[in-house]
């Protein structure tokens, strides 16, 4: 595992191994016990990529017919928190809404990858959550307000290496402790391959972006005080807590 942290006011990047962090140095290395650092988010990226309605049992849920190619938005870079962050409810919202997703963590600069060759491009994954003002989405019909409010993209806490077969695994919300959403990857309609290869015949993807891929059935309403767990299987728990933007 892989993530970014701080010490002091030094940012390190290392590599997690159990409860310690191992930080290279050119011909030394640190060790850090994970306990004494913040989490940062894993990556700066240069753009957030989303993708909705990508889950088969979710398009099931809403009634709504399956898409024939993958339905893309941006969120902000400005959006990004990080592992145990705090999720600021705005004022002017009045609904916000939990979205767990797998991400993919862009490892290099490319353009037009082919899906055979997507593996070679990534990073790794870890997890996601595509925080929402409900309400303001349906006011203006489309999503960028609703989504793109600073703290409205949770990522982390941790990147797992590329070579982790994601095409089956269970992903989790949970909200003060309950189960809000429990699906798997494998219902997934647009898999990890075909995302990159459609996404960079668009854009060119930077080293450290996200692609989050979709959110599965469940998805529901946050209030302050709240704490929202996404878990992934193999990837680990994402959690964050849910404040005022007047106790912030």
């Amino acid at each position: 595992m892989i993530g970014r942290f701080k010490y002091d006011n030094e940012v390190l990047e290392g590599v997690v191994r159990e409860e310690r962090v191992i930080v290279e140095r050119g011909l030394y290395c640190d060790t850090f016990v994970l306990a004494e650092l913040e989490i940062l988010p894993p990556t700066i990226p240069s753009k957030i990529i989303c993708v909705g309605l990508n889950y088969m049992d979710h398009a099931r849920e809403l009634d709504m017919a399956i898409p024939e190619k993958p339905l893309i938005f941006l969120k902000p870079p400005s959006s990004v928190i990080g592992h145990l962050g705090k999720i600021v409810y705005p004022g002017t919202a009045k609904r916000v809404d939990y979205e767990a997703e797998l991400a993919i963590v862009v490892g290099k600069r490319c353009k037009n990858v082919s899906s055979g060759d997507a593996n070679s491009v990534i990073m790794g994954y870890t997890c996601f959550n595509d925080v929402t003002a409900r309400d303001i989405q349906k006011e203006d019909g489309q999503w960028t307000r609703a989504k793109s409010f600073d703290t409205f993209a949770p990522y982390g806490p941790f990147i797992i290496d590329s070579g982790l077969d994601v095409s089956d695994l269970y992903i989790r919300t949970r909200v003060n402790g309950k189960v809000r959403q429990n699906s798997r990857t494998s219902n997934l309609i647009f898999g990890v391959p075909e995302l990159i290869e459609f996404i960079s015949s668009i854009m060119t993807l930077e080293a450290g972006d996200i692609i989050a891929t979709g959110t599965p059935p469940g998805v529901g309403e946050l209030s302050a005080g709240d704490e929202v767990e996404i878990e992934i299987e193999g990837i680990g728990i994402l959690k964050n807590s849910v404040v005022s933007d007047k106790t912030k």
